[in-house]
């Protein structure tokens, strides 16, 4: 089916949102476990942790970790948000740079200034944005970013978003004395939908989407590591505890340039399957044979592919055993994890 949908749903009693375009499974939101990112808590200081520059918290959902931190002692409050979802046994991560996002506008308490996303080439526009923006921050002293959602928007609508998260920015602020407490929830699938999402797109809310869209299905394939890749190759994605492996093969192509193609396949596609399975952390792949000549072609293959990717991702580069590594943000929980666990507890 060409177009693009959303299917708001539940999934195994979760909360679920996901994304099709032409017919392939784009994007898909999960609720998970513990607090979502986004999340904003007042926590107390506890402990230093020497020869890291970090600092564990007290939430009230337990223990939290701020990296770089200096000059706070044991029992200082602060406000910090969750940046990701706990590792098994680690410290729920967190940053003092607090975001305050919804579909038209991101609130920057601690970046003054008022920007409009490059995205939004149009100088009429932007300068009705801009004109927008100063009429609804006045003299505040926090910061603004209006993003490319803002495209195609009345500016009655931009101007109440503005607002509204000016206005939430303003009374989290204001609370930043007591104790340890939860002051703002992080936004589940349906909102991150509503807030990410926002090209044109048919949204289906009707119960049971999943299934009547084949949207089920699609995630039945997420939980098998074997992918096929364009041109007849194929991969498989295996998590470990320690890293995320990938193994990419040529199939039955037995022409000189197989493994260059196996190789550009599965980058341009990596995104996606560690976006739907939720992976992150150190991620090897172990790549079909090719001449090192071949590299620079790789390289700009998946750099092209991971710039257009909303999480962050850093190439790390070759190994001396010929493979390449990456290091990607863990803002997801594993798929597999979830699921396994929603059914072990049913």
């Amino acid at each position: 089916m060409k177009g693009r949908q959303i299917i708001l749903d539940n999934l195994n009693g979760r909360e679920a949102a996901a994304l099709i375009v032409d017919g392939k499974l784009e994007d898909l939101l999960l609720d998970g476990d513990g607090p979502r990112p986004g999340a904003i808590y007042r926590a107390v200081a506890d402990r230093p942790v020497k020869g890291q520059g970090g600092l564990f918290l007290r939430t009230p959902d337990g223990s939290a970790f701020l990296r770089q931190v200096k000059g706070i002692s044991a029992g200082d409050t602060m406000l910090v948000q969750v940046t990701g979802h706990a590792e098994e046994g680690k410290a729920l991560p967190v940053t003092q740079k607090l975001l305050f996002k919804s579909r038209y506008a991101i609130v920057t308490p601690d970046a003054p200034g008022l920007n409009i996303s490059r995205s939004i080439r149009d100088d009429d526009l932007r300068d009705t944005l801009l004109g927008v923006a100063h009429e609804v921050m006045g003299d505040s002293e926090m910061g603004l970013i209006l993003r490319s959602g803002c495209e195609g928007a009345g500016a009655d609508e931009i101007a109440e978003d503005i607002a509204a998260m000016a206005d939430l920015a303003a009374a989290v602020l204001a609370d930043a004395d007591g104790p340890a407490e939860l002051l703002t929830e992080g936004d589940g699938p349906h909102a991150l939908a509503w807030r990410d999402w926002v090209e044109p797109a048919e949204v289906v809310t009707a119960e049971g989407g999943f299934d009547t869209h084949g949207v089920e299905d699609m995630i039945a394939a997420l939980l098998q590591p074997r992918i096929s890749l364009s041109g007849g190759g194929f991969a498989y994605i295996e998590p470990t505890r320690a890293l995320v492996a990938v193994d990419v093969n040529t199939g039955a192509d037995t022409s000189p340039a197989a493994a260059l193609k196996a190789n550009i396949a599965l980058a341009r596609d990596l995104p996606r399957q560690l976006r739907l399975r939720g992976l992150g952390g150190q991620i090897t792949l172990d790549l079909a044979p090719m001449p090192k000549k071949d590299r620079r072609a790789f390289e700009m293959a998946i750099k092209s592919a991971f710039r257009a990717d909303s999480i962050e991702t850093v190439m790390a580069g070759w190994t001396p055993l010929g493979h390449y590594e990456l290091q990607r943000q863990r803002v997801r929980q594993p798929l597999v994890l979830l699921l396994e666990g929603q059914e072990s507890a049913s």
